[in-house]
């Protein structure tokens, strides 16, 4: 938890000094990651908000996932990150869309998305960027380990020298 609370602070002062906004959209977190945030003093200064969407209706209703992109490829896939992290930065009127969806168990696998498969996306402008992660542990530290992912992911793209490296799409 701890490691968290630092990434979390780092994170705040990067968007700070950058003067960035953040939104976040969290599905199998459940608000964890808004809670890491949120816990900072000054967080106010660059964080907008959150949206927990755990069911599917709140992903299409509120951060305007598509039922086909839900239909296709699930809740819990790199598309529907994406998506998330579109509608996040749309609803929160922040520089900076960040979501997670996945699988923290101890049920919910079906075949090829087993437990501890998440997707961390991230929408600024032009860039677009998701990430893939096969995480292992319980439920909490599932969800705990996608949160530390997501602001290693935010921090890598707050951090990169180059500004060109902030103009594409990037699957891994």
């Amino acid at each position: 938890m701890e490691k968290l609370k630092s990434l979390a602070e780092e994170v705040g002062s990067l968007l700070l000094a950058q003067k960035l906004t953040l939104g976040l959209a969290e599905s199998c977190t459940g608000g964890l990651l808004a809670a890491a945030i949120t816990d900072i003093p000054g967080s106010s200064g660059y964080f907008n908000g959150s949206i927990v969407a755990y069911r599917n209706k709140v992903k299409k209703r509120v951060l305007k996932v598509t039922t086909p992109c839900l239909r296709k490829f699930g809740a819990v896939s790199a598309e529907t990150a994406v998506a998330m992290a579109r509608g996040a930065r749309k609803a929160t009127t922040a520089g900076i869309g960040l979501s997670i969806t996945g699988i923290a168990g101890p049920s919910g696998e079906t075949t090829g998305k087993p437990i501890g498969l998440v997707y961390i996306g991230l929408e600024a402008r032009k860039v677009k960027i998701v990430r893939q992660f096969n995480l292992s542990g319980n439920r909490q530290e599932i969800r705990q380990s996608a949160c530390l992912e997501a602001l290693k992911l935010l921090k890598e793209f707050l951090t990169q020298v180059e500004p060109s490296h902030r103009n594409h799409n990037s699957v891994v």
